[in-house]
């Protein structure tokens, strides 16, 4: 996983329905860039620098894995996209759309492009006062003041106006906790445990993950697959199934839901196509008596990607057991689970083609996720 990077920015303006643009503005910063964490109220301001229209304006904070400069770019497009055409050395104008980073978590930046903490920011009001609202204490790197300071010190006279008028957080609409407990599938190298530790992360979920690298058997089976097979099944089985009854059966006050990068039905899966008829009777057995006591989750997703982009992700995560994965073992596990998936009547479940998709390097692609689990 890429590293966040925490950037808070500051929106304006002047020109037709002013609260909309605020609004698609977000919407657009969400579904390109990364998390809005937190948003500012709207407040009215006169124009700075010119004379026009009043503002609307309102900062929001927002966690990508995006460099700072790389941000930059993706908001002129969001502008350009809402009818802002910046003009350089024009001097300031009417604007339906004015995007500003004004703090990174990147720290002080100076390039032709940009310039972090923005040059301006201790010198408008419009900027100081909904930064305040979300960021009281952030400290600004070369003047070494909190907003708080720089704002009650700001030599900008301008009459700032808290609005009623709100711009709404776009992941409202994923209620994802309606789920309480949201199992994410997939085979090896689907990018399950990644998409959970998101989802986890931007919608304030409990998060309960395999604990595969602590198997001792499993260095053993991808070397010997016929000797080792029952011994891993069976070491699976028990651990899944403990901690589902530990992590699932007992839910976080400070957490909204559940979210797993595994279901214990893949214990049935994999030893399908890894043990001999008789292990895997043997092995179902004490599976149904330990499945009876276990909670279903409340939507079950498939992460499916065709077995050469599987084998590109194994490929680059770089583990030395998985680098012998045949392409042929990964078929029978995808058969398995999509076999299972079609005899499952009283399970909600969904299977997302994800093999076109890379979530972890592309907003779009994860929010594309998002919106297929709600539809």
């Amino acid at each position: 996983m890429k590293t966040s990077n925490c950037i808070h920015i500051s929106l304006g303006s002047n020109i037709g329905n002013r609260l909309n643009y605020l609004q698609e503005a977000l919407q657009a910063i969400y579904e390109t860039i990364g998390d809005v964490v937190v948003i500012s109220s709207v407040y009215q301001t006169p124009a700075w620098g010119f004379s026009s229209d009043d503002f609307y304006n309102a900062c929001i904070l927002v966690k990508t894995f995006y460099s700072t400069s790389e941000v930059l770019d993706m908001l002129l497009e969001i502008e350009n996209s809402l009818g802002r055409d910046r003009k350089d050395g024009e001097g300031y104008e009417a604007r339906t759309i004015d995007l500003d980073v004004v703090f990174s978590s990147e720290g002080i930046i100076q390039t032709e492009k940009l310039t972090v903490p923005h040059p301006s920011m201790q010198d408008r009001k419009f900027v100081l006062e909904p930064l305040a609202e979300i960021a009281r204490e952030e400290e600004h790197p070369i003047l070494h003041q909190t907003v708080d300071q720089l704002l009650e010190k700001t030599t900008d006279i301008s009459v700032v106006t808290k609005l009623n008028k709100v711009i709404l957080n776009p992941k409202q609409k994923y209620s994802l906790s309606t789920f309480q407990y949201l199992t994410i599938e997939g085979n090896i190298g689907a990018g399950k445990t990644s998409l959970a530790h998101l989802i986890a992360e931007e919608f304030n979920a409990k998060l309960v993950l395999e604990r595969f690298a602590d198997n001792p058997f499993l260095p053993k089976f991808y070397e010997d697959m016929e000797r080792y097979a029952f011994p891993l099944e069976m070491s699976f089985l028990a651990d899944r199934y403990q901690r589902l009854q530990d992590d699932i059966g007992q839910l976080d006050l400070f957490k909204d839901f559940v979210v797993s990068d595994y279901d214990v039905f893949k214990s049935l899966i994999f030893a399908q196509v890894t043990l001999q008829e008789d292990e895997y009777k043997l092995y179902k057995k004490v599976f149904d008596i330990m499945y009876r006591d276990l909670p279903k989750p409340g939507l079950y997703v498939y992460l499916y990607q065709n077995t050469e982009r599987l084998l590109e992700n194994i490929r680059k995560r770089g583990r030395d057991y998985e680098q012998k994965i045949p392409a042929e073992y990964l078929n029978k596990i995808n058969k398995g689970y999509l076999q299972f998936i079609k005899a499952q009547s009283d399970f909600n479940v969904k299977v997302i083609d994800i093999s076109d998709k890379d979530f972890i390097v592309n907003r779009n692609d994860y929010t594309w996720i998002l919106n297929q689990l709600i539809k």
